[in-house]
């Protein structure tokens, strides 16, 4: 892994490279987009886009963990976590790169 992050500024140059909108507009379309994903999520929906995955929450039951250094046993409590299933379209680009030795474009 190269350890390169895509932030949500360069998410929003990109948008403006590619769709011609201001900058300002661009940031603006980012983030109803990321809002609107949110808000759905925190409604207990599923968010499923073609071609890249689908993004829902799962519910966690409590359980019982352990202190890696005292070896005590700890209640882990229930809690919902977030799960993101890539499409087969993104797995098969993901490993595209990954056989043919191209770097990622991370």
């Amino acid at each position: 892994m190269s350890g390169k992050t895509v932030t949500r500024a360069q998410l929003g140059e990109a948008v403006y490279q590619e769709v011609g909108l201001s900058r300002n507009e661009s940031a603006d379309l980012l983030e109803s987009v990321l809002s609107e994903m949110s808000s759905a999520l925190a409604r207990g929906e599923t968010v499923k886009i073609s071609s890249f995955g689908s993004f829902s929450v799962r519910q966690k039951g409590q359980r019982i963990g352990r202190n890696p250094k005292t070896g005590e046993e700890v209640p882990i409590l229930p809690r919902k976590v977030l799960v993101f299933r890539p499409s087969q379209v993104l797995k098969s680009r993901i490993n595209e790169r990954a056989i043919s030795g191209e770097p990622s474009e991370a």
